[in-house]
């Protein structure tokens, strides 16, 4: 992770939930929310009767300070509404942006510091910002971390499996680098014992055998074995492969019979499975290779992709708002503190709940406007009143 570019730090502002909005703020009726001395912290619970005789209760008021990490910027809509701990426009102060982007670098603001997370085959082994992620994970001086070094020419860095971070110096036992991948030189048929050790499919002039050719077996080339999608299933090599193994009584592979009710389909994979188990339907896809013809056991009810139906899909098209599919029927749901006050699904989610005082946590929850009382997380602000308030409270 690259290092830290900025930190400012706000001053700390009591926020407290919404109390003073529902109950008229100050004008006239103060809230009293607890009774505690002045070295305690205001509670909810009932207090002690000599304390309370003793210093007499707290009353809160309306407010517009923001409390700590917020700030009402020059681009801000409401006030108090920018997190400066957050936001990557507006990261540890107004108007500081983190950068948008850095060689194979993203960046995101953490605690008011603009932090850069590298692209996952790549790596800041410097600690210099200015240079992003300037070393690679598949590199014998950084073998999937920094500084972890590949010495031996017979084990250079190397990928291990499918997964960008399955990288090692060398590979398994029986397996062998070619082009900086682990590969299986018993049965490779393009790496046949070693790399670049490519199989004649006729056999160099052996007989042709149905739906089979000539490939590796145990490091060596010349030996038959079958095409994808059939298999040798009398242990007859003169016939060939004679039967497919994409049946229900052979789906992947000789004998392996689907439940009741199943077919054996590819998957978006390409490989054989027994489709679907029971509560599931069977819907054409187009496999990840983007050729030929696969299928995927879908959930009708649920899956955005396959609402009520194959391929009826549920496309977000309203701003801060994301269809979803509930019962087989695609519906709108709102962001994270946005709501739908209006009922239109036009312009989507179009209130921000977290940050409009005139509905603040909800819709129509309005905050002071007279005091312009400041909503914050979903929350009116308040703040201890001042002498005359205060006073005011206590009688």
């Amino acid at each position: 992770m690259l290092r830290r570019i900025v930190r400012v730090s706000a001053p700390l502002t009591l926020m407290l939930p919404a109390l003073a909005a529902l109950f008229g703020g100050c004008r006239g009726r103060d809230l009293t929310v607890a009774i505690a001395n002045e070295s305690e912290v205001p509670s909810f619970t009932a207090p002690d009767a000599d304390v309370e005789a003793e210093a007499g209760p707290i009353a809160y008021c309306p407010t517009n300070k923001c409390p700590s990490g917020r700030r009402t910027c020059p681009n801000s809509r409401f006030p108090c509404d920018v997190n400066l701990l957050s936001d990557v426009n507006n990261c540890g102060a107004c108007d500081f942006a983190c950068p948008t982007s850095g060689f194979n670098a993203t960046y995101s603001c953490v605690n008011g510091q603009c932090v850069g997370q590298c692209a996952p085959t790549a790596l800041d082994c410097d600690g210099l910002p200015d240079n992003g992620c300037e070393a690679f994970t598949l590199h014998n001086d950084h073998c999937g971390a920094c500084n972890k070094k590949c010495s031996d020419p017979a084990a250079p860095c190397s990928w291990q499996g499918s997964l960008r971070q399955d990288l090692d110096c060398g590979c398994p036992a029986g397996m062998i680098s070619c082009s900086r991948q682990c590969v299986d030189g018993r049965n490779d048929d393009a790496n046949c014992g070693r790399c670049g050790n490519v199989c004649s499919p006729t056999g160099d002039g052996k007989p042709e055998r149905t739906n089979a050719y000539y490939g590796c077996v145990n490091g060596e080339c010349g030996t038959l074995k079958c095409v994808n999608g059939f298999g040798d299933c009398d242990s007859d090599p003169l016939n060939g492969c004679e039967t497919s193994t994409l049946t229900a009584e052979n789906c992947g592979g000789c004998g392996i019979a689907c439940p009741n009710g199943q077919q054996c389909r590819l998957d978006e994979y390409g490989t054989p499975q027994c489709m679907c188990p029971p509560g599931l339907t069977l819907c054409e896809k187009v496999c990840r290779s983007g050729s030929g013809s696969c299928a995927a056991c879908v959930d009708l009810a649920s899956d955005k992709l396959n609402c009520g139906g194959c391929d009826v899909a549920c496309t977000a098209n309203a701003p801060f708002a994301n269809k979803m599919c509930s019962y087989g029927t695609c519906v709108a749901q709102c962001m994270d503190n946005h709501a739908d006050c209006n009922n239109s699904e036009v312009d989507g989610c179009e209130v921000d709940i977290a940050s409009d005082p005139r509905n603040c946590g909800g819709c129509g929850i309005v905050c002071d406007a007279v005091a312009g009382q400041a909503c914050v997380a979903g929350r009116c602000l308040v703040e201890p009143c001042d002498e005359q308030h205060s006073g005011e409270g206590a009688r």
